[in-house]
């Protein structure tokens, strides 16, 4: 599933995955099961110097499950329709 994600995006655009805190990290800590604390997963992310990079991902690829950039789904789903608000403002102005 990740080379055809590569393929699509392209390798060069996930460069940024190099680099994140959580490389190497327990999975389970970024896609935890309902209910589950996700405290350790956004503490990593916070330290993350690619944290921008992973979060915009996030959001553009409209991911449904676990924490990216520091955010969780619900967190993220907040930012893509204050977005969307923002462009249709813009539209409307414009």
């Amino acid at each position: 599933m990740f080379t055809q994600l590569l393929e699509v995006l392209g390798a060069d655009r996930l460069v940024w995955q190099d680099l994140a805190n959580c490389r190497g990290a327990d999975p389970d800590l970024f896609f935890p099961e309902r209910g589950a604390s996700t405290r350790t997963a956004k503490s990593i992310c916070r330290q993350c110097s690619v944290r921008t990079e992973c979060l915009e991902f996030a959001i553009t690829s409209s991911e449904k499950f676990g924490i990216w950039g520091g955010l969780s789904e619900r967190e993220r789903r907040r930012i893509r329709r204050e977005r969307a608000v923002a462009a249709a403002a813009a539209r409307r102005a414009g």
